[in-house]
């Protein structure tokens, strides 16, 4: 079943105070879906004060993007977005996934333990488990998984609402649809595509700042034009072709594709 289009901004805090608040407030004048939070220690504010702050600003959903399971106990990152849940009156949209690439460096960085990819999958489950009974029968706080394996897929499908993928920049466009089409085939979710590239540009925390960009395949989903008209052009073909309908960008793009929103969201 065809999704209806939305659109997310990956909004982290990196300028002065007054100025991320009018840009909140922009990106939900807008008509963007949800304001989202990177999970990077020590480089930002705390997914969830961050994301507590922007819900009390303006009218939007919120979430992160997303939490990485070794950096805190399954039971804290669910309190926590329990918590969120309760706070913003429902507009919180749990992101987990089991870490970035490289994330065994920042463990050792933080004097955390080293966990095999098995085990820090088996805390997504118990971390969403539990969110589940924090929530009760009478609140369902939105699961969005970042995904990549087979064992990944298997379980989003099974407990998340949305699904989106763990890509590298370098991946084919045959690739991702691929793997897109078998989450499809295992359960009805939303997929989701994370763009760090507009043109010759790359979004804060949405990818590695060193990418070769000249390096990207020519039909890579990572990369969106940066001509409005041409982008949404292309977003309609990503979802017809593949599925995707929840398209994430960078804060930096949120003005410039501001008419994209307002021509597909909610279509």
């Amino acid at each position: 079943m065809t999704k209806p289009f939305r659109f997310g901004v990956v909004a982290p805090l990196g300028t002065d105070l007054p100025t991320w608040r009018d840009r909140v407030r922009r990106i939900a004048d807008s008509g963007y879906s949800t304001l989202l939070a990177p999970d990077v220690p020590h480089l930002q504010p705390a997914p969830g004060p961050l994301l507590a702050t922007a819900a009390a600003l303006a009218d939007l959903r919120v979430g992160a993007w997303v939490y990485a399971s070794p950096l805190r106990p399954a039971w804290m990152t669910a309190w926590e977005a329990h918590s969120l849940s309760v706070l913003t009156e429902g507009r919180f949209e749990f992101g987990i996934g089991t870490g970035r690439p490289g994330i065994e460096d920042e463990l050792r960085r933080l004097g955390l333990p080293v966990v095999s990819p098995r085990e820090r999958l088996a805390e997504v489950r118990e971390t969403i488990e539990t969110l589940r009974d924090l929530d009760g029968p009478d609140r369902r706080t939105p699961v969005a998984m970042a995904v990549r394996g087979p064992k990944a897929r298997a379980l989003a499908a099974e407990v998340a609402d949305t699904v989106t993928f763990a890509v590298l920049p370098h991946e084919s466009r045959a690739d991702v649809a691929q793997l897109a089409r078998e989450v499809s085939a295992l359960g009805d979710v939303e997929l989701a595509l994370g763009v760090p590239f507009i043109g010759e540009t790359i979004a804060p925390f949405m990818a590695p700042p060193t990418t070769d960009l000249s390096a990207l395949p020519a039909d890579s989903l990572a990369r969106l034009p940066n001509d409005p008209a041409a982008a949404a052009e292309e977003i309609q073909r990503r979802r017809e072709e593949i599925g995707f309908s929840y398209f994430v960008f960078g804060a930096d793009f949120a003005e410039a594709f501001a008419p994209v929103v307002a021509e597909l969201a909610g279509r």
